[in-house]
């Protein structure tokens, strides 16, 4: 047998040191660890060009990710806007609750089609598409965007925990044990990812079942509520309350989430009719779980509308106080409502706190391709947002006004962070090269990019409206001129590759700015 060449050697060596990397590299699910959606009868004749028959079999088998991702529709920060929109707005934003629902679901699915389409998440293609320090500057801004939201579920839980506890474990001691708590979860994950994703059926299960319960306590007008429902209104003193439904609904985090958990089903990215046949059940599954969620924040919204609509309290409720103002509105009963509150509150609380964690377990490994073990990685994403959240426990829990700027505080952190997630995810939805035959048309492109937009802009204005009451003197005002324009500047600069600008435009641009090499 003859020696092989020099070019035979080096190509067998190319080989190896390919294969070594993709060993190496971070990825959301081992191969062990995804469920098989088979289908023996079609897979004898299956050339992988056409997607499968519909199969009610199937659509339980890929059913789960959707559900999980539907935790940030329901989350504290959602169920307190949810609150506040009723008191203060009554059932009059209800058409919009419903509409940004609608544009929750098809970001969300776009999201699905990246990790789908092409078996990386976003995190991952982030990485490989932009160069290292924008890189860096967008896991940045998740981490922060992860944190803010992080800590205000962390305290939703802890508040859920001081109000089943009848006071008993103060807001610190709440905060330990949700900290604790969420790698039970993690841990269960080590027995299927089947199980994970039955526990939180259970929790918005208890979620669904607390808030119907409250919703038929108050019996809030039908005919108002469809009115709510149909009618789009939108009053001059509901503007605030109107963007804060519509910006509680992309949580940045939840972006990148989504695009790592539909890979917990083992799809063939070459096979062109398997993936069409994931993301068809994709869709259909979460639609359903942000139907269930659309119901929930709808019981929440009305329940406060039917209560405090045109109070005198309706200005004052937060988070923090509305299981008090509950009971004093709606009594005790069979089964006191301050209960009910407590007990959805913290399911939605821990649920969202996990699904936190995992997202900040992908976004890690995506951004930074660290393959760390399980339980540490999970152990340093929650130090991450554990330790600032004990901090601002101690500090924010003289009051419940304290707690209330706090958490606009948070909410205008997450509203800055989302062009972030929002415009890399279109970038990279729209490229035939990453996406192939997948790739969205330009229908779909120009209304994910209207969507896209209207919510930054929406959210643009929260911003400009909180700095404008919150930033006073010349030292801070300069400092957050400085901010902004580097802030304004990025996202010039994310939008500029992603291809949506004309050429033209993209040229006169800055040289650091047209180019995204490595």
């Amino acid at each position: 047998m003859s020696a092989p060449s020099r070019e035979e050697e080096s190509e067998a060596n190319r080989l190896l040191e390919e294969a070594a990397s993709s060993w190496e590299e971070e990825v959301a699910y081992e191969a062990g660890e995804k469920i098989l959606v088979a289908d023996l009868e079609f897979d004898r004749v299956d050339d992988g060009s056409a997607p499968p028959p519909f199969s009610w079999k199937k659509l339980w088998l890929f059913t789960g990710p959707g559900f999980l991702m539907s935790i940030a529709f329901l989350d504290p920060g959602n169920l307190e806007g949810d609150l506040q929109a009723g008191a203060i707005a009554g059932y009059s934003l209800l058409w919009l609750l419903m509409w940004a629902t609608f544009m929750g679901l098809l970001i969300q699915l776009l999201s699905a089609r990246v990790g789908v389409a092409t078996g990386r998440h976003l995190a991952e293609l982030c990485r490989d598409e932009y160069p290292n320090w924008a890189r860096l500057v967008l896991w940045f801004m998740a981490e922060l965007a992860l944190i803010g939201a992080d800590i205000q579920e962390v305290i939703g839980s802890a508040i859920a925990i001081q109000i089943l506890s009848r006071g008993f474990f103060p807001l610190w001691a709440g905060v330990l044990i949700t900290a604790s708590d969420c790698f039970f979860f993690l841990f269960l994950e080590n027995y299927g990812v089947r199980k994970l994703e039955a526990a939180f059926a259970v929790l918005i299960a208890v979620m669904g079942l607390s808030f119907a319960w409250m919703f038929g306590d108050a019996q809030p007008n039908r005919e108002e509520l469809l009115m709510g429902i149909l009618v789009p209104r939108l009053g001059s003193k509901t503007i605030r309350q109107a963007v804060g439904v519509v910006g509680c609904v992309i949580m940045p985090h939840n972006v990148f989430l989504h695009s790592a958990l539909v890979q917990s089903r083992k799809v063939d990215p070459k096979k062109i009719g398997r993936v069409q046949e994931a993301l068809n059940y994709y869709s259909i599954e979460s639609s359903a779980a942000l139907a269930v969620s659309f119901m929930i924040n709808l019981f929440v919204t009305t329940v406060f509308a039917k209560g405090f609509y045109g109070t005198k309290q309706a200005d004052s409720i937060g988070l923090v106080n509305a299981g008090q103002y509950l009971e004093e509105k709606y009594g005790g009963g069979v089964f006191p409502i301050l209960y009910i509150w407590g007990i959805g509150l913290l399911a939605a609380g821990q649920s969202s706190t996990i699904t936190g964690t995992y997202a900040g377990q992908f976004i890690m490994g995506g951004f930074l391709n660290l393959r760390l073990k399980k339980w540490l990685r999970a152990l340093i994403t929650r130090s991450f947002a554990i330790v600032p959240t004990i901090i601002v426990a101690i500090v924010f829990n003289r009051s419940e006004g304290s707690l209330d700027v706090l958490n606009e505080w948070l909410n205008v952190l997450q509203s800055m962070q989302i062009p972030f997630a929002l415009i890399p995810l279109l970038t990279l939805v729209s490229k035939e090269q990453i996406m192939g035959t997948f790739r969205v048309g330009p229908v779909l492109e120009r209304v994910a990019w209207t969507v896209a937009g209207l919510i930054i802009i929406i959210n643009g204005y929260l911003l400009l409206d909180f700095f404008v009451s919150e930033v006073n003197g010349i030292l801070l005002g300069l400092l957050a001129c400085s901010c902004t324009t580097a802030y304004i500047a990025f996202i010039v600069y994310l939008v500029s590759q992603s291809g949506i600008l004309p050429s033209a435009w993209v040229n006169r641009l800055p040289k650091g700015f047209s180019s995204c090499g490595n």
